[in-house]
């Protein structure tokens, strides 16, 4: 009974399958995104030639406007450190508030993966994810400020992009902000508040 149901999702499967790839060769974006995305992700990604299958119709997807196509594409075309490849997607992406795009780009920028490394874009791009809630993203805004790279170094706002990394739930960011905050406040911290509390 078992087999039974196996070999009925499959035949169900490469049905759907067959049909979904018909109607992205009649220009359904959808259909080639749907066609694609278990071409290029989980197992299959490790196959070439299953892979690159995928990515074409993944492309062509894109091509007719399906929008989480072309951020597919942009993902796919980073892991691959494809970097030049990669930006024009990874830019739409960002454009339309896809966070793991921006921290992309700004990663690209940040490290100058075949590009001319530029602090200026990387704190754009970062900030940008930091906006959508990602906690690294802020963290390493918080840096940015913190040693000056393409800004002047800025302990308020260091501290305040600090804050906003341990709001979007990063645990590093919320340890920072309190060791700056009870610097301010004259608090001693570190390792040096530990050791005298051992002799008080």
């Amino acid at each position: 009974m078992r087999i039974d149901k196996i070999i009925v999702g499959l035949i169900l499967t490469l049905f759907i399958a067959q049909a979904s790839e018909q109607k992205c060769l009649e220009g359904d974006a959808r259909a080639c995104f749907e066609y694609a995305l278990p071409l290029v992700t989980g197992e299959n990604a490790k196959v070439q030639d299953i892979r690159e299958r995928g990515l074409s119709f993944m492309r062509k997807s894109c091509i007719l406007g399906y929008a989480k196509a072309c951020d597919n594409m942009g993902t796919n075309y980073y892991k691959d450190k494809s970097y030049i490849a990669a930006r024009p997607y990874l830019e739409s992406s960002c454009e339309r508030g896809v966070k793991s795009a921006c921290e992309s780009l700004a990663v690209i920028y940040r490290d100058g993966h075949d590009i001319r490394q530029d602090d200026i874009k990387a704190r754009i791009f970062f900030e940008k994810a930091c906006d959508l809630q990602s906690g690294d993203a802020c963290y390493n805004v918080a840096i940015i400020y913190r040693g000056g790279f393409g800004v002047e170094k800025n302990r308020v706002k260091e501290k305040a992009f600090y804050k906003k990394g341990c709001e979007s739930g990063l645990q590093a960011g919320c340890d920072r902000y309190i060791e700056l905050d009870n610097e301010d406040k004259g608090i001693e911290t570190g390792v040096w508040a530990t050791v005298k509390s051992w002799f008080k």
